[in-house]
């Protein structure tokens, strides 16, 4: 498997990975690590910063590859299977309309600009 296609399967697994987050079924272990795979997917913040030549984005060609493949791991099999099938249809007529689901995300920095601000 070419580097192009394992971006590609992570691309696709990510939604799944979050859909199982939300899934009740999903076991207490795989949604610990949905979360971590999801958060670090989602964090402008990296192990190496993106500015840096050639190993910005390693830690982003590396890690979230591992995070992935650890979360799915620990996701029953039915499971997985049923929420990659719901994450491929989730994009079909184009972006996702729930803008709520970066409120985590804003939270994070509003918090962030607060603590720093405060000081």
């Amino acid at each position: 498997m070419d580097l192009k296609s394992k971006a590609q399967k992570v691309k696709t697994d990510l939604p799944a990975i979050f859909l199982s987050l939300k899934d009740h079924e999903t076991p207490f272990i795989a949604k610990f690590f949905a979360a971590v795979t999801v958060v670090y997917a989602l964090s402008p913040i990296d192990l190496i910063p993106d500015f840096i030549p050639l190993l910005g984005y390693l830690d982003d060609l590396v890690l979230l590859p591992v995070f992935a493949a650890i979360t799915i791991h620990f996701i029953p099999k039915t499971i997985w299977e049923k929420n990659l099938a719901l994450a491929a249809d989730l994009w079909k007529g184009g972006k996702p309309k729930k803008w709520f689901y970066a409120v985590p995300i804003i939270l994070f920095w509003v918090i962030i600009v607060w603590l720093v601000s405060s000081r």
